[in-house]
């Protein structure tokens, strides 16, 4: 059984509403401190920052042409030996599980959680809940999420935008790995020992 198109779209925004919206508006309401770090300077963190955004604005237009584009969708490229229903529900599954994933592990930084590094802030290091699995739990499902998105509706724009999110997470991943080096230290190293990267 097909899911209709316009729950992509559904499930784009409440992704990007719930994860970084309202969670971001949560965190500047009880700490007064704005998560976005991202400061539009000449540098690999907001240069990573602004792929990021870019890549968000894609997403949602991907997701708003599946489901209202009708035939403008044809210039996507779609992929048609992909459109499988055992795909279609595997990209759902991915999505939906991935969803409240990510929000456990942002409710498990508590505090901490930021997008991107917080140079002017000395933050918590994270290592309970998730972060004891992995010390990437919020891109492991960042990675997942937008694997189910191509699977749901492949075409060339979502194949590029994975590849996209997946290099863009592997660099901001290593910034952040060396910024919690400097701030944390051996305690930081230790935890390397003891946790991988992803899982």
């Amino acid at each position: 059984m097909a899911i209709p198109e316009i729950w992509l779209f559904v499930y784009i925004l409440t992704f990007h509403f719930l994860l970084f919206g309202l969670r971001s508006w949560l965190l500047w309401r009880r700490t007064g401190v704005n998560p976005v770090t991202f400061r539009n300077k000449d540098n690999a963190h907001d240069w990573n920052g602004k792929l990021f955004t870019i890549i968000t604005l894609l997403v949602t237009l991907t997701a708003a042409l599946y489901a209202f584009g009708g035939r403008w969708y044809a210039f996507l490229v779609p992929i048609p030996y992909l459109e499988t229903s055992v795909l279609h529900l595997a990209g759902w599954a991915l999505m939906l599980s991935a969803l409240p994933f990510i929000f456990i592990a942002q409710l498990h930084m508590g505090d901490s959680w930021r997008i991107g590094v917080d140079e002017r802030e000395r933050t918590a290091l994270a290592t309970h809940g998730l972060f004891r699995y992995s010390r990437n739990p919020i891109f492991a499902g960042i990675l997942v999420s937008i694997l189910g998105f191509f699977l749901v509706a492949p075409n060339a724009l979502t194949l590029l935008l994975a590849g996209l999110s997946y290099a863009s997470v592997q660099i901001q991943v290593r910034l952040e790995e060396e910024f919690l080096r400097e701030q944390h230290g051996a305690a930081y190293e230790s935890y390397c020992k003891e946790v991988r990267r992803w899982v």
